[in-house]
């Protein structure tokens, strides 16, 4: 028995995307990962329906148990802060659509629980990723080496123990 996480990094342009399995002997390792882009030239609503529409095939290929994404931190830029918000709901309404349990968790808890350090570079939290999920390189584009490191604290987190299937 297995439990699959969706571990999402989410935001307009570029929505990060991690697919994981953890095994019953806590195990971890990557399904997939990427990130779903959208051209800035196209209408605001447009780019929400294919950030909810690629989200629902990811769904539907790997059935996840459990959803993550990362909340909204601090921002300097308030248009940008209130856009990722909204690609931000897209992520939380398609969870809910398809009835997944979703958790939330701080950039500072994310890296905490991947590199043991709340304050650790990009790159080291990268590297650990790649470690982590035994991968033979960073994953790229570094949206969706954030999103996996979603994945991988919801994995260690209580809300994974009590939604393993």
């Amino acid at each position: 028995m297995c439990c699959v996480i969706l571990g999402i990094d989410p935001g307009i342009a570029d929505t990060g995307y991690g697919v994981i399995k953890k095994e019953r002997n806590g195990n971890l390792s990557c399904l997939d990962y990427g990130s779903i882009k959208t051209l800035a030239g196209i209408k605001l609503p447009v780019r929400l329906e294919i950030i909810n529409k690629e989200l629902e095939k990811i769904i539907d290929k790997y059935k996840p148990s459990l959803v993550g994404v990362e909340e909204l931190f601090f921002c300097n830029n308030v248009k940008t802060a209130l856009i990722v918000g909204q690609a931000r709901g897209v992520v939380l309404l398609t969870a809910q659509k398809n009835k997944i349990p979703l958790v939330e968790f701080t950039p500072l808890q994310v890296k905490q629980a991947v590199s043991a350090y709340g304050r650790a570079s990009k790159l080291q939290v990268q590297k650990m990723v790649k470690i982590l999920l035994n991968l033979k390189e960073i994953p790229q584009p570094d949206d969706a080496a954030d999103a996996l490191a979603v994945a991988i604290c919801v994995a260690n987190s209580n809300n994974a123990k009590n939604n393993a299937h």
